[in-house]
């Protein structure tokens, strides 16, 4: 069973994902699959190709947003403007760090703050490093 972890009604962060889990994915409503990982990172990771195939295939969006470090502006932009074009998103990177930071930053300027570190929190994330304590 893949490590889907619930952030909110509309999103959810995975450690990496391989397009055997899009299945799972799609029985939980997922929409869009964003993959936050650059190609060639790890040895045993899938392309982002691959799993671009499977989510198409089972009728999914799907974006690469990379992000190498911390979020960029253009990449938080991006995430945001993917997550606020509606339907349930699951984004991925290695961890899934990269990708809930991402999305914290990306809702940093419209959500409470305290709100976002225990939603982060409770999917097993520390917000702090990017929203501060």
């Amino acid at each position: 069973m893949p490590d889907f972890r619930q952030v909110t009604d509309a999103f959810w962060v995975s450690p990496q994902i391989r397009p055997e889990d899009i299945e799972t994915a799609r029985a939980l409503g997922i929409a869009l699959i964003i993959n936050n990982r650059p190609d060639g990172e790890g040895p045993d990771q899938p392309a982002g190709a691959q799993i671009e195939a499977a989510a198409r295939a089972a009728g999914l969006g799907y974006i690469a947003i990379p992000v190498a470090g911390r979020p960029q502006a253009a990449q938080v932009d991006a995430m945001r403007a993917a997550c606020d074009a509606g339907g349930k998103t699951l984004a991925f990177c290695r961890s899934g760090t990269r990708s809930i930071l991402t999305w914290a930053l990306g809702r940093a300027d419209r959500d409470d703050h305290d709100d976002l570190r225990r939603r982060g929190a409770a999917a097993g994330y520390d917000l702090s490093v990017v929203l501060g304590e």
